[in-house]
């Protein structure tokens, strides 16, 4: 039932850091990288190169880690 509510959620936005994604569902982000890979695997999320901020090392790696959801051809059918 999590998987479905974590593409229901992706799905709401246009893109999501690891941490938010763990604080959102309460689950650890290693749990949830887990859950996200299959996800990738299927191309219905990508994972977003993130990018470095300045330097200062006081950012949380999960926090640089973003994820979006990839719509579908078949979603993009049903669209206006």
């Amino acid at each position: 039932m999590i998987l479905q509510q974590l593409q229901a959620y992706l799905r709401t936005i246009p893109s999501a850091s690891l941490e938010e994604l763990a604080r959102h569902f309460k689950i650890d982000a290693d749990a949830l990288r887990g859950m996200l890979d299959p996800l990738i695997r299927k191309g219905r999320v990508r994972k977003l190169s993130g990018k470095k901020c300045g330097g200062c090392q006081s950012c949380a790696p999960e926090s640089l880690e973003l994820y979006e959801w990839v719509m579908p051809i078949s979603e993009y059918e049903n669209v206006g």
